[in-house]
């Protein structure tokens, strides 16, 4: 057991969101989290993943090959 447990209050500062995008993640069950009890907790590799998975890369446009049609 490696993972450090976080709070959706934490999760929520982590991201710069409020508490609601958390629940709204979990709810939709779009990231894994661990109920104990009545309280909710996300493994901090849980937020990693999910940070990893919606990260968009650049794009790198070649300026030779854009040319306007006449």
């Amino acid at each position: 057991m490696d993972s450090r447990y976080l709070s959706v209050d934490q999760v929520a500062e982590l991201l710069g969101t409020t508490a609601r995008f958390p629940r709204r993640l979990i709810e939709e069950r779009r990231i894994r989290y661990v109920k104990v009890g009545r309280h909710v907790r996300i493994p901090a590799s849980a937020v990693e993943e999910f940070i990893a998975s919606h990260t968009v890369e650049p794009v790198q446009l070649r300026r030779s090959g854009l040319r306007r049609a006449a």
